[in-house]
């Protein structure tokens, strides 16, 4: 067997990955973007679970396969790989926020607790904000200010993420939040930063975005609460944004 050959034989497939996304209610809203951007956030979703998986679940030789995806960004041979590679020329997204995705899961590797809120807000730049700034690439909507304030919505998803699966990342011996009442008040405060992004936006995009807003803000009242257990990964995971447009 090729050294390619046994590489993509041991990834999680394309059926797995993807299957993943009716689990995750990801087609909940799609129908409110339409066929064609529906597909180019399916290969963006497609793409962050196949990092993430391997990341997270692969028995053997994580870093390694991180770098056989990473070689797939330009000779793409996996089938998540090639259909990223279409959204990839047909919207022109840029290549940066791709390799800090799957920074994010080399880190996990050698990472495994933050001590602070700003460790943490600087993990979620690799492992949320790209994610992010791809949608926004996709709706034709990138500019520097959507991005910064996308940026600030897609930490505080990734952070009520960790909140909801302490237990979970503990299992796998991973510490991300140290003082957990301090940062749903730290997320919460993120969410409304970057709440502005919905009036700079228009259309459908303007629309979903609003919708996940109102979704992050009920989740961190359910935290406040102390009734979300049952929510787990249900808004963010280092691909928030692309989720919460998608109906999450």
């Amino acid at each position: 067997m090729s050294g390619y050959a046994e590489a993509v034989g041991r990834m999680p497939t394309r059926e797995a990955v993807m299957i993943q996304a009716r689990a995750e209610n990801f087609p909940v809203a799609l129908w409110l973007l339409g066929p064609h951007t529906r597909r180019q956030l399916e290969a963006i979703y497609g793409f962050a679970r196949l990092v993430d998986d391997i990341g997270d679940e692969f028995a053997g030789d994580r870093l390694a396969l991180l770098d056989q995806v990473q070689r797939e960004l330009d000779a793409p041979r996996h089938p998540v790989m090639r259909t990223l590679s279409t959204t990839v020329r047909d919207c022109s997204l840029p290549r940066e926020p791709f390799l800090r995705l799957i920074e994010a899961n080399r880190r996990d590797q050698v990472v495994t607790r933050y001590e602070s809120f700003e460790q943490l807000l600087e993990y979620c730049q690799l492992s949320a904000a790209p994610v992010g700034e791809l949608v926004l690439h996709v709706f034709g909507a990138a500019t520097a200010e959507r991005i910064a304030l996308s940026d600030k919505i897609c930490a505080a998803l990734q952070v009520i993420e960790h909140l909801n699966d302490l237990d979970e990342d503990r299992a796998r011996g991973r510490v991300y939040i140290a003082d957990p009442a301090d940062a749903l008040e730290r997320a919460s405060a993120l969410l409304e930063q970057g709440a502005p992004l919905v009036r700079l936006l228009h259309g459908r995009a303007r629309l979903a975005v609003a919708g996940f807003l109102a979704g992050g803000r009920t989740a961190v009242a359910k935290l406040d609460r102390g009734t979300d257990a049952a929510l787990r990964s249900r808004l963010a995971f280092p691909i928030a944004f692309t989720e919460a447009v998608l109906g999450r």
